[in-house]
């Protein structure tokens, strides 16, 4: 399994693998050579791992990427941070070389030196929400690898805000800057109050949420925390078990992914009772939902791949 991993990791950060992004039906400048004469079917819903279809073992004739499902959502853009769920599977027996459904999904930057040239290329004016199957062998190794590439931060419907909260301006990039209203006692009770309303699913207890947030203090404005700051990756967590402060495991539940969320959390779902020195205060979050799926243990992922007999899949791709 570790010759596995380091295998894949080699391909996908600069490796031999011609990799496909998001993006439209086309993939721009990227060769678009079908992948094999022999069919591989993918299904499965967005923030699932995929369930592949396909004859074992594997034989991989030609090396490529092709469109699952193209994405819709804003370009990719030359410097700024990419996310990306990726699940691999060993084509001659279907087990699982790699799965960030194990844990959370993986962070770049736009740029041949973090992405590697290949996938780089590759992504250059793709969008957010596409789904691609890409083949390649190597050593002998048929590797068949399915990219998702995820938002970095919320879009969706703007939603009015009560005139009690907070207000918000985002910059260019999404990121929240938070006013507090001056000489206004702050709420007693946890306040959740959508501020972009995303299209994804709903968040649910037990989910790993990957999201990027903003905090300050009620009593001053004072930021806190933020995973805004350049080179500083998202935040994962489980949600509802308790890894989170209160007011974050209670208040998540139920947004949907790609929305931005303010939240004021009282002292009680916060730090209060305890020694820190935001015990007494009440808290302001500016999250935004980047992605939620259930973990899978390695186990679990294991042999997914399967004959053609194996059900009707949702999305197609192959010949």
């Amino acid at each position: 399994m570790l010759r596995r991993l380091t295998l894949l990791i080699s391909l996908l950060l600069g490796g031999a693998l011609v990799l496909g992004g998001c993006g439209s039906s086309l993939l721009g400048d990227v060769p678009t050579t079908a992948p094999s004469a022999t069919p591989v079917q993918v299904s499965g819903a967005v923030g699932e791992p995929p369930s592949l279809h396909y004859d074992q073992p594997y034989d991989v004739t030609r090396q490529g990427a092709r469109t699952v499902w193209p994405g819709s959502g804003e370009p990719v853009v030359d410097g700024e941070p990419v996310l990306l769920n990726m699940y691999a599977e060993d084509g001659r027996d279907g087990s699982v070389i790699s799965s960030t459904y194990i844990d959370a999904p993986a962070w770049y930057t736009m740029s041949p030196e973090s992405l590697g040239s290949n996938l780089y290329d590759t992504l250059r004016g793709q969008k957010v929400g596409a789904r691609m199957l890409l083949l390649e062998e190597d050593d002998g190794v048929p590797v068949i690898l399915v990219v998702d590439v995820l938002p970095t931060h919320a879009a969706g419907a703007e939603v009015a805000v009560a005139d009690d909260l907070p207000t918000v301006e985002r910059a260019d990039d999404g990121a929240p800057r938070v006013r507090v209203p001056k000489k206004s006692d702050p709420p007693s009770d946890l306040q959740v109050q959508p501020l972009l309303r995303g299209t994804g699913q709903q968040v649910q207890v037990g989910q790993v949420v990957t999201m990027r947030f903003t905090a300050v203090r009620w009593s001053d404005g004072r930021q806190f925390d933020t995973t805004w700051t350049p080179g500083t990756r998202p935040q994962s967590a489980t949600v509802g078990i308790g890894q989170l402060v209160d007011g974050l495991d209670q208040g998540l539940v139920e947004q949907t992914v790609g929305s931005q969320v303010l939240l004021v959390v009282p002292p009680s779902l916060g730090y209060g009772g305890t020694s820190s020195d935001l015990a007494d205060e009440t808290l302001v979050y500016v999250v935004d939902i980047l992605d939620a799926h259930f973990q899978v243990t390695e186990d679990e992922s294991t042999g997914q791949g399967k004959g053609d007999d194996g059900g009707d899949p949702e999305k197609t791709t192959g010949e």
